[in-house]
């Protein structure tokens, strides 16, 4: 279990300001994550990684000289925002363009398509590479839906190795391609990991057991078997490996690189015994062992488990391996390093301050008074999720990684400071909705935090900065964040996600304020069509997102975002009734 932490939603914070002030040699604080405190070559495409928290040395372990220029560090087991990929990236842009890196993983590929979308959109050429090594997330025939696991380093090394060479863009990413063509990972796990708070880990594998391809967010394996010796687990994570054999290749005369991957609380020196067999059994097989690695490289907090994963070689992607690298949790050879000098950091550090600086529109005093009321529905929202966190991250740990309570705290918490700031500065209900909307899919992360991100600035399009909102324009800004969730995430009705609430919401309330209904009416009549909505989930199988390898475990459970939607309309339908009761009263009494 995780010990050591204060309030289990700073840690990840916490945890970065503490990885920044021992490891200043390497890296610096940015927004958004870490980026290399020396300097590099101008002229140079940079790569940016990133993903969630809680993998150390990925993914700010790996930022320095020769690996990669900054890392993109999100909530626990949560993608970073994709506020945060773009700060990051702008911090860590040399001139010649971003390759952005990360596993393959529903919010990760949302928030840094988005951030790679808006570095486009001001002229820097910015390219992605989701990394894919996972053979047991998916089929062969399926590659691009596996996710990425201890994969990632091999990928970003020769990626980086390229980049600090000269390699331009498209070259830079050609070489981060093939080498994610040729990597293939599996791995294995005694016990789950438990995140800091929580009272149980995420998963439990029965005493004796091991779960059989898992993944590194706390996914539960694909199968269980007896704890095997350490030479039958070597036997069985070669023999899984050697059944995909990269196309074109074969075994025999093949050099490949073997990464042996400690998850966590397996030690260093059981990994060497269970390498001793692998190298036996690589030899075997006529492969030629370049460089092993064997110890943490991607871990999942304090999960007992290992991977093995294969990078199969070629001269030019070998030269790229072997070439130097200073960074926190990876060196090898000579680096030469220059620190930032004063006016490169104050720089950057100006510049951050200047984005959040955000103005205030014109609005009405009855969009003003509106605004008081999304300030209250989102302190309403924040209610409800700090009194089922732990209820969230238990529903979504059965066949996900456990992360949706506490992502969903941090995201709301955050709406509700933006929502107050706004409302004291003067906003309207469009404005106090749209710096929600922004301070929500930046702290929270994830999947969820972009979506729920979307949402609010769908209603804060349709509300506007002047007039009072009427039912109608509520319904039309539900309306709109559905068909933004659904047109972005891709997810549809049956999925098991929370679309499967939103739709029969946005429905049921439509169809209410279209016979007349006021808002309060209308809203409370669809909450309760929401909460129907999220109960019959537990008869779905997801078919989207991480829990989609594992669906068979979540039948009987309802999708933890589809719970929490249903009681964040529920409580935010409270304050209208709140507002209506007062407002009866007031009259009464004039």
């Amino acid at each position: 279990m995780t010990r050591l932490f204060n309030e289990p939603a700073a840690f990840a914070d916490e945890m970065i300001e503490g990885f920044v002030a021992s490891h200043g040699r390497w890296v610096r604080r940015v927004p958004g994550g870490v980026a290399r405190s020396t300097k590099s070559a101008a002229d140079t495409v940079a790569l940016v990684i990133g993903g969630g928290s809680g993998h150390y040395p990925a993914f700010a372990g790996l930022v320095g000289q020769g690996l990669a220029h900054g890392a993109a560090m999100g909530n626990l087991f949560a993608s970073p925002s994709a506020q945060q990929v773009y700060s990051v990236a702008k911090a860590a842009n040399n001139g010649a363009g971003v390759l952005l890196g990360y596993g393959n993983y529903a919010g990760d590929v949302l928030h840094f398509t988005q951030a790679q979308e808006k570095l486009r959109a001001e002229g820097i050429d910015c390219r992605s590479i989701a990394v894919t090594d996972d053979v047991s997330s998916a089929p062969l025939a399926e590659r691009q839906k596996r996710r990425g696991i201890a994969g990632d380093l091999t990928v970003f090394k020769v990626a980086a190795a390229a980049a600090e060479a000269g390699y331009g863009m498209d070259a830079t990413l050609e070489i981060a391609e093939r080498a994610n063509d040729r990597t293939r990972s599996f791995g294995v796990a005694f016990t789950g990991c438990t995140l800091p708070g929580a009272e149980n880990p995420l998963f439990t594998v029965p005493e004796g057991r091991m779960a059989v391809g898992m993944g590194i967010h706390g996914e539960p394996g694909i199968d269980e078997t007896d704890i095997p010796t350490a030479d039958e687990l070597a036997e069985l994570l070669v023999g899984k490996l050697l059944t995909e054999v990269p196309e074109g290749l074969e075994a025999k005369g093949s050099r490949v690189v073997p990464v042996l991957n400690g998850l966590g609380s397996v030690k260093y020196e059981e990994l060497f015994v269970v390498y001793r067999r692998v190298a036996q059994l690589l030899a075997e097989a006529g492969l030629e062992a370049v460089d092993p690695q064997v110890g943490e490289l991607v871990t999942s907090f304090d999960m007992a488990g290992t991977s093995l994963t294969l990078f199969w070689l070629d001269d030019e992607l070998e030269t790229l391996w072997n070439a130097p690298a200073d960074a926190p949790a990876f060196r090898r050879g000579a680096v030469t390093t220059q620190a930032l000098d004063a006016d490169d950091l104050s720089a950057g550090e100006l510049s951050a301050e200047a984005a959040e600086i955000v103005a205030i529109p014109e609005a009405t005093d009855e969009s003003r008074a509106a605004a008081v009321r999304v300030l209250a529905a989102l302190g309403a929202a924040k209610n409800v999720v700090d009194a089922n966190v732990e209820e969230l991250g238990r529903i979504d740990a059965i066949a996900g990684d456990g992360d949706h309570g506490i992502g969903m705290e941090r995201g709301v918490r955050a709406a509700v400071d933006a929502a107050t700031d706004a409302v004291v500065r003067g906003a309207g209900a469009a404005t106090t909705l749209h710096l929600a909307a922004d301070a929500w899919a930046d702290r929270a992360g994830g999947t969820s935090g972009a979506l729920w991100g979307m949402a609010l600035r769908a209603v804060g399009d349709a509300v506007g900065d002047s007039a009072t909102p009427d039912a109608g324009a509520v319904a039309a800004g539900v309306a709109e964040a559905a068909a933004a969730i659904m047109g972005f995430g891709k997810a549809k009705v049956g999925d098991k996600t929370l679309v499967d609430v939103l739709v029969p919401f946005r429905d049921a309330l439509s169809a209410a304020v279209g016979s007349g209904q006021s808002l309060t009416d209308a809203w409370g009549a669809a909450a309760t069509v929401a909460q129907q909505a999220a109960e019959e989930t537990a008869n779905l199988l997801p078919l989207m997102g991480r829990a989609r390898p594992h669906a068979e475990k979540s039948l009987g459970t309802p999708d933890a975002g589809a719970v929490s939607m249903a009681l964040i309309v529920r409580a935010i339908h409270n304050t209208f009734a709140e507002a209506k009761a007062a407002a009866i009263t007031i009259k009464e009494n004039a």
